[in-house]
């Protein structure tokens, strides 16, 4: 698998000095794209079946609710176990869109999560706990933006600056001054080309060795079904011969 990697590199282009040093520039994230908490809720968010029927309203709108539970790095967001729950505030709500990131503001690991097209046409907000990211130019890709948010130079930056003695957060002004390179759009695309490789082969290699603890644990039950057998050989012998 190492081997594939570094030849994508090399083909794509992606080791080449002089597009490290012509081609790519450096600037905060502000200069990029806009940062806004995610929606207001007070309190408990609650699913659309335990809220008190007398607080409902018709007029408020229903939204699947994403929250820290529902995200992690590496699955991205498991929209199945989002609540759905209707919005009691007054503010619009701003519907979370594909191309979109989520940054996980609060705890000791802030990571980015891109909202992909599996969002579907579903109404959806983030919980307060998130910022969210939308791009303001076409120059930079959300892809390769939320990949490069949880790169390690990204993750000392936020290590370094994020605030609380128990609980660390990161303020908005601390993740608007998030310093970020921004590579040709060409070779944006082949990064995310590559993400996607790598996590293609991720999956076949998690399968693979899924498969391989299955049949090892069925070459343990079956040793323990013929240990099992001849204990029940050995006493039905016993049995007989007191017999």
């Amino acid at each position: 698998m190492k081997l594939k990697i570094i030849a994508l590199f090399l083909k794509q282009g992606l080791l080449s000095l002089q597009s490290l040093v012509i081609k790519i520039s450096t600037m905060k994230l502000k200069q990029v794209a806009s940062i806004k908490a995610g929606y207001p809720f007070r309190g408990k968010i609650q699913a659309i079946n335990e809220i008190d029927p007398c607080k409902t309203n018709p007029n408020y709108p229903h939204a699947l609710a994403i929250q820290m539970k529902n995200v992690t790095l590496k699955r991205g967001i498991d929209w199945s176990s989002c609540i759905k729950t209707q919005l009691m505030g007054k503010r619009s709500p701003a519907w979370l869109q594909p191309g979109d990131i989520l940054f996980t503001a609060r705890g000791s690991h802030n990571y980015a999560i891109l909202i992909d097209h599996s969002i579907a046409k579903q109404h959806a907000v983030a919980a307060p706990h998130f910022y969210v990211i939308q791009l303001q130019t076409s120059e930079v890709l959300p892809g390769y933006l939320a990949w490069l948010l949880n790169q390690s130079p990204c993750q000392r930056y936020f290590q370094r600056e994020a605030e609380g003695s128990f609980a660390k957060s990161i303020r908005r002004q601390i993740l608007d001054n998030t310093p970020i390179v921004q590579p040709s759009l060409s070779e944006q695309k082949n990064i995310i080309g590559l993400i996607r490789t790598l996590k293609q082969e991720q999956q076949i290699m998690e399968k693979l060795i899924d498969n391989g603890e299955r049949f090892m644990h069925g070459i343990a039950n079956q040793l323990f079904a013929k240990t099992s057998n001849k204990e029940k050989i050995i006493q039905k012998k016993l049995n007989n011969t007191k017999e």
